[in-house]
């Protein structure tokens, strides 16, 4: 039994097709719809963001997995609009679309997933998306190409387009995980159960021919999504669309079971957390990587209110974007996040360079090594509190005026 990842076409799991097409929904003229189907259907878990401002395609979807116990047929993606902030008139704008996929892939309405990406506020053309259906369903396919053709329909800012894959080999049968994200600012994702609160901005979608019923996929998505996407943030703002769909079509004719959980949860982490990765490398704007690896925390929760603070300060991330090892913001930032600590015991190191040490500069401090190290695309900052055994990991990046040129006229 092993586990491993895997860039080739047969790594793609069985019981899905992929495709997409040009609907006018971009500005761009570039590809804007995005359908997966799993023809014999498939189990799905979902988490959505927890922003109390909720797309109509969220309401939508989690009012579909409820009424069909998590039974979805097709997955239908539009790019350039989130339908977010449309009133009643985008539910049923939603509902219309879903009704057209549902008869173009002869399943019923409540079996469509929806999901939107873009501006918010701006009128859902549904006209759009269904015109569109017939010509989506001429070109379904199950290979690497029609897969990547999904991956870079779901595009809104992105400049490249982000997959992973892996494959669990059980006594010689393969069980494979392919997942396509999208997503490169708004990103803070605070995911949720569905049945909790209900972000335009990330969308991820899992899909594995393992067979799994929607409980047992829930527990292992929940944790999955904790230490991947719910560790990571571009610019601190949570969107009103973040969803991460699971799918299992069951197609290997592998079980979920004492013996898979195991090596299924370590590719599904696997996935997710390069996806996650991926996400932040293509942020907006982005020319460093930060990783915050806070240390010695009482507990992990404390561990990433920590890098939270850090990872959101706007002094740390432009510091970040010129390699300015000015480490009482790092410091600082720490110090307001609501976590009671003793500066005299913290420790702080950027890469391999100690910066700080029992509440004062350290003395090997070397200003000049500090500097290379962040001029490199990734590295690491350290934080240790000194206060316990749990630590976090958390993924974010540099605020430049590139970021800013993006977001002050996104909308014009």
């Amino acid at each position: 039994m092993s586990t491993e990842q895997d860039t080739s076409v047969t790594s793609l799991p069985l019981g899905f097709q992929w495709g997409a097409v040009k609907a006018g929904i971009k500005a761009s003229g570039k590809l804007d719809v995005a359908v997966a189907i799993a023809p014999k259907t498939a189990k799905a878990a979902v988490m959505y963001t927890k922003n109390q401002v909720v797309a109509a395609p969220v309401t939508v979807g989690r009012r579909h997995l409820q009424s069909t116990g998590g039974r979805v047929v097709a997955v239908l993606v539009n790019a350039g609009n989130a339908n977010c902030a449309t009133g009643q008139a985008g539910i049923e704008a939603c509902v219309q679309t879903c009704v057209a996929a549902a008869e173009t892939f002869h399943c019923i309405y409540d079996e469509v997933f929806p999901s939107s990406t873009g501006i918010i506020g701006v009128p859902f053309p549904a006209e759009k998306v269904i015109a569109a259906l017939p010509a989506i369903q001429t070109v379904l396919g199950s290979t690497s190409d029609h897969a990547e053709l999904f991956a870079q329909a779901i595009m809104t800012t992105d400049t490249r387009m982000k997959t992973a894959r892996a494959v669990i080999d059980i006594d010689g049968t393969r069980v494979n995980i392919f997942g396509a994200a999208k997503g490169a600012g708004m990103i803070h994702p605070q995911l949720g159960a569905p049945v909790g609160p209900p972000h335009a901005t990330m969308l991820v979608y899992l899909f594995t021919d393992l067979a799994a019923e929607t409980e047992e996929l829930n527990k292992l998505l929940a944790p999955a999504v904790e230490q991947s996407f719910n560790c990571i943030s571009i610019d601190g703002d949570t969107s009103t669309n973040d969803t991460v769909l699971l799918l299992a079509s069951g197609a290997s004719g592998t079980k979920l079971n004492e013996r898979t959980v195991e090596p299924f949860a370590n590719a599904l982490n696997l996935v997710c957390g390069s996806l996650a990765h991926q996400i932040v490398d293509d942020g907006e704007g982005v020319t460093h990587v930060v990783t915050l690896h806070v240390t010695g925390a009482r507990t992990p929760a404390e561990a990433k209110q920590v890098a939270k603070a850090i990872a959101h300060s706007p002094l740390c991330k432009t510091a970040w974007s010129s390699a300015d090892p000015n480490w009482g913001r790092l410091l600082a930032a720490a110090g307001y996040s609501g976590v009671t600590f003793d500066p005299e015991k913290v420790n702080i190191r950027i890469g391999t360079q100690p910066v700080f040490e029992m509440g004062m500069r350290a003395p090997l401090f070397d200003e000049a090594a500090a500097h290379a190290t962040m001029q490199e695309r990734e590295y690491t900052i350290t934080l240790d509190l000194g206060q316990g055994n749990a630590e976090c990991r958390f993924i974010t990046c540099d605020l430049t005026a590139e970021y800013v040129r993006i977001n002050a006229d996104y909308s014009t």
